[in-house]
């Protein structure tokens, strides 16, 4: 930008000296012209008196030779009687033309110009003064002149453009300043402010940017508080159920559902935690995904045996470590999980597989229900999925997760002729061998997703 205004300045500083300079140059140049013939004709007019005495061409041979152009051999004297004194150059039409006028005359001659000057001897008896002139002695002077015009072109456009560097600089270093403070604010630093600086118009924006700072802290940090007491709240309830889940009898359903009180518990009191905290107090952003998901299917493959829906789950026999936060990843997981459950009928069949190789992780969850009709409107936050009752922010959880860390989201059609949903994830795991398990064995993966749920996710 300080290039782009110093070469701007340049080009407007040139064409303001070459709009006066070029006029200036011609005028001159027309003045050295007109100083050129007055002289001529100051020195046709030193010879004038020598006429009127006398005509006698000794005599007038002598003063030609004491003129500065009669030493040049430049000046000439035409006589009424024909003679012609000293070296002439004009024709004869031009030597009738300057005595029917009666006043000085300029004639084009071989070389340069003719001023003739006409002189009245007697009534009737006209003599003419010849001076010549060379085409040098009309520019005389000029280059002299026009070099002192070309420097100071030069001088007012050196200045002008350092003048103009200068301003650019401060404009630029001011834009510079607010914008490195912007790409601080992006990057998540609310505490950045800018010094106001600049020309008055970046002055303003940098006062505005310090507002909307300020600004957003305070929203921030009141939907925080928000998100932290709505959870706090919620824990009176969770802690009725708690209560309710203890005093239920032994069986499936009883410890089912105690796993999911106390699931919903550490869920509340992360939502507070992080509220409360912000960006610091984040888990790590890595997990292995092949142990979330089996984890994950754990649970869910008890619901879908209430449902008496088949399901397959394979994955790698080894860890899959992936960029994403194990709370996160999870979420991620359940909600893809709780689209199918939600929006397909008890005993559709669905499956989960997790492929890693050549520094991919892939997930697929896919369904044997009706599909997706508008995948591009699914994606779409609060825009909901396939019926009415959906949040629409089921799967763009599952696509903000992806994208987040560097990975991305689609929606297919399955192989079992309902919807699939497509992650990728950056991941340092190589091609390993796959494990799997199915609906056959739900009852022995509910065990260890049961231990497991008893040890935390």
């Amino acid at each position: 930008m300080r290039g782009a205004l110093a070469r701007f300045a340049f080009a407007v500083a040139t064409m303001v000296a070459l709009a006066f300079l070029i006029p200036l140059a011609l005028t001159v140049r027309e003045f050295a012209r007109d100083r050129a013939f007055a002289e001529a004709e100051r020195q046709a007019a030193a010879i004038e008196p020598v006429l009127v005495v006398t005509t006698d061409q000794v005599a007038l041979t002598r003063a030609l030779a004491s003129t500065p152009v009669g030493a040049a051999g430049r000046i000439a004297v035409h006589l009424p009687s024909g003679a012609v004194i000293g070296t002439a150059h004009a024709g004869g039409e031009q030597f009738d033309t300057a005595v029917r006028q009666g006043r000085a005359f300029t004639a084009r001659v071989a070389g340069g110009y003719a001023v003739l000057q006409p002189v009245v001897l007697d009534p009737g008896s006209v003599a003419v003064v010849e001076v010549y002139l060379l085409d040098g002695d009309l520019r005389r002077g000029l280059g002299t002149v026009w070099s002192v015009l070309g420097g100071v072109a030069v001088v007012l456009i050196t200045l002008s453009s350092l003048v103009a560097d200068r301003l650019a600089a401060r404009l630029v270093g001011a834009t510079r300043h607010l914008a490195g403070a912007a790409r601080t604010l992006g990057a998540g630093n609310l505490d950045v402010r800018v010094d106001a600086q600049g020309p008055y118009e970046l002055r303003e924006v940098g006062l505005a940017f310090n507002a909307m700072a300020g600004r957003m802290v305070q929203m921030i940090t009141a939907e925080r508080e928000f998100a932290a007491d709505l959870s706090h709240r919620l824990r009176t309830p969770v802690t009725a159920l708690r209560l309710n889940a203890a005093a239920l009898d032994g069986g499936p359903v009883a410890d089912q559902t105690r796993q999911v009180v106390a699931w919903l518990e550490r869920e509340v009191d992360l939502v507070i935690n992080t509220a409360r905290a912000g960006g610091a107090g984040r888990e790590a952003a890595e997990c292995d995904a092949a142990d979330v998901l089996a984890e994950r299917m754990a649970f869910w493959s008890a619901l879908a045996e209430d449902q008496e829906r088949r399901w397959h789950f394979s994955g790698p026999g080894e860890p899959v470590p992936v960029p994403v936060a194990q709370s996160e990843f999870a979420a991620a997981v359940d909600a893809a999980l709780g689209n199918v459950f939600r929006h397909t009928g008890e005993g559709t069949e669905f499956s989960v597989t997790l492929h890693a190789g050549n520094g991919t992780a892939v997930i697929l969850v896919a369904d044997a229900g009706p599909g997706i009709s508008a995948p591009e409107v699914a994606l779409r936050r609060g825009q909901g999925t396939r019926r009415e009752g959906s949040t629409g922010l089921g799967l763009d959880i599952v696509r903000r997760m992806a994208e987040g860390a560097g990975g991305g989201m689609r929606i297919e059609r399955s192989a079992l002729g309902g919807a699939q949903v497509h992650i990728w994830l950056p991941s340092g795991a190589g091609a390993a061998r796959t494990t799997g398990t199915s609906s056959d064995a739900a009852p022995a993966a509910r065990r260890r997703g049961g231990r497991r749920a008893a040890r935390g996710r």
